[in-house]
């Protein structure tokens, strides 16, 4: 007999949604997007909210599951948000600031969606958002590190996908591009250039954390996979795929202007 997997189950008409660095910037918007539609929000964040959760945290997870399950009894929406700054080139950025930037923004989104996971396969439904960044798919000079753990989320996502397809669980990764938000003030590193041009990029950005928010439901309502939220960062998704050595004179123009800029 041939394996046919479940149906998957109708997203309830008032979501449960649990989301991660919700104290400001594109958690917030988020979390005020989720319940503009009627959702009801579990904020979470290390600076406290509704409930205080350190990404890093195993026992802080914990807690969060437990507090779900006790107050909802299941969650249909998890949204690995939480994130912080960084980058430099490679022969400045220290092994610190890769550790660091992995720590928070691949470790736990891992840490997050390992925790839910069992609850999500036996409701069998609910859905799973990684916050990745246009750098998980476009690599910028004197971003390495920031560019690869943002890639690895990327890949976290896919898999995460594939994986609990059967279960009627989904898999949504957002990678927006530079956006008006406070995620500089996180910002590390010994790249001081780099941190100039980044801080330049985000403040004179047109797009602001609502708009990304507002996508990103628009993105969920669709079932898109991968969810490339803003005009810029498609633009520059669409040159990489479409025109690689255009991209590439890009990608190579910029390094040189950061090289000048020391």
């Amino acid at each position: 007999m041939d394996f046919a997997p479940p149906a998957r189950a109708a997203a309830p008409s008032r979501r449960r949604v649990l989301v991660t660095g919700a104290a400001s910037g594109l958690g917030l918007a988020l979390s005020d997007a989720f319940e503009a539609r009627g959702d009801v929000v579990l904020r979470t964040d290390a600076a406290g909210g509704d409930l205080t959760l350190d990404v890093r945290s195993d026992e802080d997870w914990a807690a969060a599951l437990a507090h779900v399950e006790a107050t909802w009894g299941g969650l249909d929406v998890l949204v690995n948000n939480a994130g912080v700054a960084g980058g430099g080139r490679l022969d400045v950025a220290g092994l610190d600031e890769w550790a660091w930037l992995t720590e928070v923004n691949l470790f736990g989104a891992v840490r997050g969606t390992r925790t839910f996971v069992p609850l999500f396969k036996r409701q069998r439904s609910g859905a799973i958002v990684n916050v990745a960044s246009l750098a998980g798919l476009v690599h910028p000079a004197g971003m390495a590190s920031y560019n690869a753990v943002k890639a690895a989320v990327v890949a976290l996502t896919e898999t995460t996908g594939h994986e609990l397809a059967a279960y009627g669980v989904s898999a949504h990764v957002v990678c927006p591009s530079y956006f008006r938000t406070n995620l500089m003030a996180s910002m590390r590193g010994r790249d001081q250039a780099l941190a100039r041009v980044m801080s330049h990029l985000v403040d004179s950005s047109p797009t602001s954390a609502e708009d990304v928010a507002a996508a990103v439901l628009d993105g969920l309502d669709r079932g898109e996979e991968l969810i490339v939220p803003d005009p810029a960062a498609r633009q520059a998704w669409a040159l990489k795929q479409q025109d690689r050595p255009a991209y590439d004179a890009v990608m190579r123009a910029q390094a040189a202007k950061l090289e000048e800029m020391t």
